[in-house]
């Protein structure tokens, strides 16, 4: 896997068609068909269509409706350069070498058409319980993801490690993700920490955590 984040990301061994313009703005050079969170173009040049990118089968559909994760999608075909940003978050490139990545769906921006992406949830973690599926790409390609604020990049293998569900933006597929509850007696008559619950990760590997529990989330009424 290669990334700015890891130093070893050489344009000259990683195809070109994704390039940040800035920090803030990533650039797609087509034909190549991409696959970006829907409203995130924020300009284009030439001739592009985008079409709404349905889950891909029922089973899918199924997890992403229940579950509320993965990001809503579209499909850009096309010639010519296409620019994404998500509220002026930054953004950073990962290149997939017939690897997978886990990422938070909120934090995912685009990815190489070719990827696969599969919803999964964190083991220990109910419906209930928001924020703890996530979605896996994997293969050969680019993934963009946005982070809120510079974010901290957490070698796992050095000891457990542990990280607010929200703000984990990214990891790396092959770790082991729990539950770690930290919740004391003294929450249940409003002296909590606020801090009941983290993702716990075990293994060899990385965690991208952002400088941010990102937006509020307005609960249904």
């Amino acid at each position: 896997m290669r990334s700015a984040l890891f130093s070893n990301l050489d344009t000259q061994q990683v195809p070109a068609n994704f390039a940040l313009q800035n920090p803030k703005m990533l650039r797609v050079q087509l034909p190549h068909e991409v696959l970006a969170r829907q409203g995130s173009m924020v300009a284009f040049q030439g001739q592009m269509d985008f079409d709404y990118e349905g889950a891909g089968g029922v089973g899918k559909l199924f997890k992403k409706v229940m579950t509320g994760e993965g990001a809503p999608l579209m499909r850009v075909r096309g010639q010519g350069l296409l620019f994404l940003a998500d509220n002026a978050d930054d953004i950073h490139l990962f290149y997939l070498e017939d690897e997978a990545l886990t990422v938070n769906g909120r934090n995912l921006l685009a990815f190489d058409a070719p990827l696969t992406w599969e919803i999964k949830r964190v083991q220990g973690a109910g419906v209930a319980a928001g924020g703890l599926f996530n979605m896996t790409i994997s293969g050969t390609g680019w993934v963009a993801v946005t982070t809120h604020g510079t974010p901290v990049l957490l070698d796992t293998s050095q000891m457990p490690t542990f990280a607010d569900g929200q703000s984990a933006v990214c990891w790396s597929a092959d770790l082991h993700v729990g539950v770690n509850r930290t919740m004391k007696a003294g929450a249940l008559i409003g002296r909590g920490s606020g801090e009941a619950m983290q993702l716990a990760f075990q293994g060899q590997g990385f965690v991208l955590v952002q400088a941010s529990e990102g937006p509020p989330v307005v609960q249904a009424q």
